[in-house]
């Protein structure tokens, strides 16, 4: 028997009529509902209701589709319920009613006491009616005058469908079920519409007795009830919608060619994206971003989905590229999936802004941009188009990213503008090149060699024996300040000997480059930093610190140094402290956060597009969690749990691209590592392992590329994010080589490229990596790092230090000196010797 004959026996036993309802005009038939044909049921008065106009909001429905870009109607808010119009004689835009709502089932509680399917039919009736009416949470306009509770109502539908077995009778239902639903209720509409015309009117429901038929907990309800509950236009009268409605028939659709929508939004404006997912009693639409429900989370960002069911994002940003997911409540297998890609106009900086040359040198000029899609680079001499192809002194390498001159002549003296252009916008800036004697000593010149060779562009090494400035094109060793210079503030010796000790010698932990004003080096043994003056190549003075600082991170965004200390060498007492106004020329200061039993923390980094940072995150000891700070009010702002994946962070890592932080955790000395998690910063929500990459994460500058040496498998694997913040995996890189440490160089040959050096911790090799082609290459004899033991203060026991954007060369200690490389010849370029555990290391200069 199918479905509609178990439908009739279902009934007639329900209401002991010998197989048919006790309607006038209709007998019994042997199969389907009585006196019904199914091959016959007229189409007409069956056809739901339907829009076909598209981007309403809360069921309105968007006129201003049809008007120009900078209509009237574009410029002009009409609030809800109401709609604008173009008026034909004048020519300008009006406000009235709206006409009709979109058909979706959203239902509410007028301030009138009426019920109304969704929030637009609302305020259409209250425009329509010229009077205030709003929404009310309360139920009370679904019971008012009527003593059939809601309950028992609804227990009286479900006692008519459980009659079909093959309905679910409680769950979800997919879209399968619902269809056979749909036709079970249509069936049932057809059976009691006696006359034809699609309207359930109340002497047709006075025909169908059930009082016999019902326990004695639904006496109350009627069929009668259909009508007082489910018209919700108050036209006396059920349409098969409202029939529908009753009975949560729902029936969605989705365009096949709407399955993936792709959207582009240009940083810093509003993105709305609307779910196109259409149909009868459309549920509520959920909005999803890497697997995380959008609609409940209270997001600055993301905070207004909308009656119709878009997603709003105000001021969109890098962290917000990605896809997003949207689907009715309940119904998770159709679903519409958005790509949106955040596009950047470009930000460029060139090097050198001024350089004095002469004649018969070599000259460089260099452009870097940043931007989404990649910019292009062009460059102009005094506001002429440069013609390198038809030059032969005259050569662009790296798509335009370096201007050479090969031997440059008085002539060769000019503005030199480079133009970086993309979709959304244009940059450039100006890099003047003099050719002149320099025995002449002009400004230009005087200039040049001062600011760019005298206290910049320098390796900045603390060893066992002080600071040692070296500049690396000469490998001249620029300054050496011993140990036992005077700090200036106190006259006390940079690196006292201590009590017991058998030498003199200093013993630093870590450094930073403060806006290239000043240099903060920490001494751990002697709780406090020294504060190095850039300019004057002095120590100006000694900031005291809670026992055993270790680790300092600056914070461009807010000028603050935040400083992790131990307590003592077992790490039984750490706090965190901050160093306010770090770049400013006054006494500084530590300041003591409120933060306990501190493992480690991190900050993200800034570059040329991401320009302030917020937060920053704080790991505390044996903790599965990361605590996010507000890194101007010093305060906790959020706790994200990493319990559910048994991770204790050890290190985190950022990328702006789609807002993915990478987490390291802990290793179980049982068990092998745990892999990365992945956490989306606009959720602040844990979307799962990233892959089963173990270790800890390297983001390049851009924040394109993550890479992740293994320790046990050593191994690398290298991440990309694409420009629709898509996280894939790129390539593995088989190298045996341990890394300690690593470091990223701009690609000489390609623009937006990337080439990654890393250190070994045991052994003597260094690996290059070209990040767009594979290709690697090992240095081998660069003498033995520091023993691990050697090195108590957490972190690489072997640095590897890049000079900047535009810099080719790369610094890395051994045991008992120091290595110069290459990287633009992948060689070693230089050793200098007698620097000792020099493992603290800062590069200060533009290059």
């Amino acid at each position: 028997m199918d479905s509609l004959g178990v439908w009739t026996v279902a009934v007639a036993a329900l209401l002991g009529t010998s197989g048919c309802w006790l309607a006038e005009g209709h007998k019994s038939s042997r199969r389907g509902w009585p006196g019904m044909d199914t091959a016959s049921v007229p189409h007409t008065s069956m056809q739901e209701p339907h829009s076909t106009e598209k981007g309403a909001a809360d069921g309105h429905i968007d006129h201003s589709q049809s008007y120009p870009e900078e209509g009237p109607c574009r410029r002009t808010y009409c609030g809800r319920g109401r709609q604008c119009v173009l008026m034909e004689e004048t020519g300008r835009a009006e406000c009235v009613c709206q006409d009709k709502c979109r058909p979706s089932f959203v239902p509410v509680c007028g301030s009138d006491g009426r019920f109304y399917e969704n929030h637009c039919e609302v305020y259409r009736t209250a425009c329509l009616e010229r009077r205030r009416i709003y929404v009310v949470h309360s139920k009370d306009c679904f019971f008012r005058g009527n003593t059939c509770t809601m309950s028992e109502y609804n227990r009286l539908k479900s006692m008519l469908l459980d009659m079909q077995h093959e309905v679910p009778k409680t769950g979800e239902q997919s879209q399968r079920d619902m269809e056979e639903k749909r036709e079970l209720v249509n069936a049932m509409f057809q059976y009691l519409d006696v006359d034809r015309d699609g309207r359930l009117v109340s002497d047709e429901l006075d025909k169908i007795s059930l009082k016999e038929q019902l326990a004695a907990s639904l006496l109350e309800c009627t069929m009668q009830d259909l009508l007082r509950y489910d018209d919700y236009n108050n036209d006396g009268r059920l349409s098969l919608h409202e029939f529908y409605t009753a009975f949560q028939v729902v029936q969605l659709s989705l365009e096949e060619e709407q399955l993936i929508s792709v959207s582009t939004v240009t940083v810093g404006l509003s993105a709305v994206l609307t779910c196109a997912i259409q149909g009868t009693l459309r549920p509520p639409i959920i909005w999803k971003r890497n697997g995380i429900i959008l609609n409940f989370l209270d997001l600055e960002d993301i905070n207004d989905f909308g009656d119709d069911g878009s997603l709003y994002i105000t001021k969109v940003t890098t962290i917000h590229m990605g896809n997003y997911s949207c689907h009715a409540y309940g119904y998770e297998d159709l679903y519409q999936t958005h790509v949106l890609q955040v596009n950047v106009p470009p930000v460029i900086l060139v090097y050198p802004e001024t350089q004095a040359q002469e004649p018969g040198v070599s000259a460089s000029l260099h452009c870097h941009a940043d931007g989404i899609p990649n910019p292009r680079l062009l460059w102009l001499k005094n506001g002429m188009d440069l013609q390198p192809r038809s030059s032969k002194q005259l050569s662009l390498i790296a798509n335009g990213s370096e201007l050479f001159i090969g031997s440059v002549r008085y002539e060769d003296t000019g503005a030199y503008t480079c133009i970086a252009k993309n979709e959304v916008g244009v940059d450039e800036d100006i890099s003047s090149l003099f050719v002149e004697d320099s025995a002449k000593k002009t400004l230009a010149n005087i200039l040049w060699r001062e600011e760019g060779l005298s206290v910049g562009n320098m390796f900045y090494v603390f060893s066992d024996d002080g600071i040692t400035v070296l500049q690396p094109t000469e490998c001249e060793i620029r300054r050496h300040m011993k140990r036992t210079e005077r700090i200036v503030a106190t006259y006390e010796e940079m690196c006292p000997k201590g009590e017991g000790a058998l030498a003199q010698h200093c013993v630093w932990s870590s450094a930073v480059n403060i806006r290239d004003k000043y240099i903060y080096a920490s001494q751990p043994r002697m709780n406090r930093l020294l504060v190095v003056d850039i300019q004057a190549q002095k120590v100006v003075q000694a900031v005291a610190t809670d026992p055993f600082p270790v680790k300092m991170i600056y914070d461009k965004s807010h000028d603050q140094v935040w400083v992790l200390t131990w307590g003592d060498m077992s790490r039984a007492h750490p706090t965190l402290q901050v160093i306010p106004q770090a770049s400013v020329g006054e006494v500084h200061h530590a300041i003591r956060t409120t933060f306990q039993r501190v493992n480690d923390f991190f900050i993200p980094p800034t570059n040329l597009i991401i320009t302030h940072v917020r937060f920053a995150f704080v790991f505390l000891k044996n903790e599965p969690a990361v605590h996010k700070i507000d890194l101007e009010t010093f305060q906790r702002v959020k706790t994200i749990s990493l319990k559910n994946f048994s991770c204790i962070p050890v290190s985190m890592a950022y990328t702006h691209l789609s807002g993915f932080y990478f987490i390291q955790c802990q290793r179980n000395s049982h068990l092998q590592a745990p892999p990365q998690l992945l956490v989306d910063s606009v959720t602040d929500a844990v979307i799962g392992p990233n892959l089963n990459i173990t270790g800890q994460p390297f983001v390049s500058p851009d924040g394109r590329y993550i890479v992740t040496p293994d320790l046990q498998s050593s191994r690398l694997t290298v991440q990309t994010v694409s420009f629709q913040g898509e996280l894939g995996l790129n390539q593995e890189l088989d190298e045996p080589i341990a890394v300690s440490d690593l470091a990223f160089q701009p690609s000489f040959t390609v623009s937006n490229q990337h080439v990654i050096v890393a250190s070994a911790g045991s052994g003597t090799d260094l690996l290059f990596a070209d990040l767009s082609t594979g290709h690697t290459e090992v240095l081998r004899s660069l003498k033995e790092p520091l023993a691990p033991q050697a090195w108590p203060w957490g972190g690489p026991n072997r640095v590897v230090v890049s000079s900047g954007l535009f810099g080719q060369y790369l610094a890395t200690p051994s045991a008992e000196s120091l290595f110069v490389l290459n990287g633009k010849q992948r060689t070693p370029h230089c050793e200098v010797s007698d620097i000792k555990r020099g493992n603290t290391v800062v590069w200060v200069g533009e290059v």
